[in-house]
């Protein structure tokens, strides 16, 4: 199968962009979408052409760096699904696919599909962190947490900081990720120490990085590959109230 692919580019955040078009050769529809990039960039490198800079890493969908939108949906046309885990069987021969980089002021663009989600790690490094000690694994029962309260912290922590939540937001906002992250240390007993102090920071940082606000669409919870729920924002939101109350 062949396709048409219509790919933004742009040198640098500081040089306008526009979108190219490349036709790709011959493709095994069984290969993932970003080995067809792998394919098209060969053959711009062989042509004496700069290739398309993109991100990737485990191409098991776990890490979270394949951030593209495809054809205006972050990680293309699946559920629950990264873009390393979209196939090009899941396209028609002769189709032209729009391939962009996530768009969001909190996410400022490095170069053609790459955008710096640094602003994620800063997120995290404000309240991801419990006081615990270190030192010896203690016993699997030292510490009662109940079923509920852990497969709950579970689903939270499957959160991979993709970003597609805020690339397909019409605010930006970046609370889906944030109350992900809040969520599976503030459900659990070792992250009760630092509850309040958490959500504070994180929502802090979030808003300094300027991501917008949340008015629960839905969309993200609809493009998340880890199918993360909504309801985490609302206990997010219920945490930060209370910790705001008590004046933390």
């Amino acid at each position: 199968m062949k396709v048409k692919l219509k790919v933004w580019r742009q040198k640098n955040a500081g040089t306008p962009g526009g979108f190219q078009i490349y036709e790709t050769p011959d493709l095994n529809p069984n290969m993932s979408f970003l080995e067809m990039m792998d394919v098209v960039n060969e053959a711009l490198t062989l042509r004496g052409e700069t290739p398309i800079a993109f991100d990737h890493d485990c191409r098991e969908g776990i890490c979270g760096t394949c951030s593209l939108v495809i054809n205006g949906k972050p990680h293309g046309p699946h559920r629950a699904v990264a873009t390393c885990q979209t196939y090009m069987r899941s396209f028609k021969d002769g189709d032209e696919i729009v391939v962009e980089p996530f768009r969001a002021k909190g996410f400022p663009l490095i170069k053609d599909l790459v955008v710096d989600r640094s602003a994620f790690e800063r997120i995290q490094q404000a309240g991801g962190f419990i006081s615990v000690r270190t030192g010896a694994a203690p016993d699997a029962n030292a510490v009662l947490v109940p079923k509920d309260k852990a497969e709950a912290a579970m689903d939270a922590a499957q959160c991979i900081g993709c970003g597609a939540c805020v690339a397909v937001c019409k605010n930006a906002s970046a609370s889906l990720f944030v109350a992900a992250k809040v969520s599976h240390l503030n459900l659990l007993p070792q992250g009760q120490p630092e509850k309040e102090r958490r959500v504070l920071a994180m929502v802090k940082q979030m808003d300094e990085e300027g991501f917008g606000a949340c008015t629960v669409t839905g969309a993200c919870e609809a493009v998340c590959p880890k199918e993360i729920s909504l309801s985490f924002i609302a206990k997010m939101n219920h945490d930060y109230g209370l910790a705001m109350l008590k004046g933390k």
